[in-house]
């Protein structure tokens, strides 16, 4: 009997103890002023957009706009070269900018691209071997090397798999500065007719 007793009695307590616990957790979850008005407290306040951010209405994403293309070659096993830029620099040179995708089956690796002068074999495959031709001035333009002999190019194109894009790149000495309209080529692709900017 003594044994029943204790147990009800222990019981009765936890239930008391419960029943005090969702209380007091309920009593936490209201609004805190008790009005029944919609005022918020201070931690629930929406930010205050700085200078700079965008206003309500507009997307917050900073997803940058699509380059321009100023060509587009399409070569052998679905390999695409698309130029984007083609920019003048103060330093007297012409960097050409843009992607490769690859749109075939097979993986690609540009083998050929470095072309076949000695100089530049250290680049390994890369776009050591493209030229700028200006063909009003009926001048080639090679890619520029640093001192170590490697090209101011986009290196390590290799293994490139299907549906992969890469961003590419190539340095040229600059053509003279009335000359806009030049010609990107690269081994084994066909010829991009490009303006200069800048």
């Amino acid at each position: 009997m003594t044994n029943r007793r204790t147990t009800r009695a222990c019981g009765r307590a936890a239930a008391v103890a419960l029943a005090a616990g969702l209380v007091f957790t309920i009593a936490g979850c209201g609004s805190g002023n008790g009005s029944g008005d919609s005022k918020q407290n201070s931690s629930s306040k929406p930010a205050t957009p700085r200078s700079g951010d965008v206003s309500s209405g507009q997307s917050t994403s900073a997803t940058p706009e699509p380059a321009e293309t100023l060509a587009q070659v399409k070569g052998e096993k679905g390999i695409v070269v698309t130029i984007t830029k083609a920019t003048r620099d103060s330093g007297g040179f012409v960097t050409v900018e843009g992607t490769l995708t690859n749109t075939g089956d097979e993986s690609f690796s540009a083998v050929h691209w470095a072309g076949s002068e000695e100089g530049v074999q250290a680049s390994g495959n890369s776009l050591a071997g493209a030229v700028l031709v200006d063909p009003q001035g009926k001048k080639r333009y090679y890619v520029l090397r640093d001192t170590a002999g490697m090209c101011l190019c986009t290196m390590k194109l290799t293994s490139i798999q299907p549906n992969e894009t890469r961003p590419i790149f190539a340095q040229f000495p600059a053509p003279p500065e009335g000359t806009t309209d030049v010609t990107f080529e690269l081994p084994t692709m066909p010829p991009a007719n490009i303006k200069i900017s800048g």
